[in-house]
């Protein structure tokens, strides 16, 4: 880390402890934690869902290779795939969102896709995810 010449060590000290706390801050948002994706379902269930589809956990799991996110409505469980810690909250929400209201509507049928277009952000996660799909593997994921 470059710091201005002349600063004082407690100046540097105090500089540089800010610096981590936001640095530390970003990583958390870029890669949350089970308890932080169960808290992101439950906001997102709240405001696009009228409080329907609440899970009982959200968490990552390192065996989904070819899908993004899956649910068991029985269980109320969501799991979603590590490939996407890092990419950006909007799309890991729209992932969220799209396993939300399968524990509703199990199949992707009309119903299904009207409750995920209540995401305002779902059409451009959906081009996202479609185009680090195919610019990483040539092929298309599934959910």
């Amino acid at each position: 880390m470059l710091l201005p010449a002349g600063l004082s060590t407690t100046d540097e000290e105090q500089w540089v402890r800010r610096m981590l706390e936001r640095l530390n801050a970003k990583e958390q948002r870029r890669r949350p934690s089970d308890d932080d994706l169960l808290g992101r379902a439950t906001e997102l269930a709240t405001r696009h869902l009228d409080g329907k589809a609440m899970p009982t956990s959200v968490r990552w799991v390192e065996n989904q290779r070819h899908r993004w996110g899956s649910c068991t409505p029985d269980h109320g469980t969501i799991r979603l795939s590590t490939r996407l810690r890092g990419m950006p909250a909007w799309v890991v929400d729209y992932v969220i969102m799209h396993e939300l209201v399968h524990l509703l509507v199990p199949s992707h049928g009309p119903r299904f896709w009207e409750l995920v277009e209540r995401y305002p952000r779902a059409e451009r996660a959906r081009g996202f995810l479609e185009g680090f799909s195919m610019g990483s593997s040539g092929a298309s994921e599934e959910w």
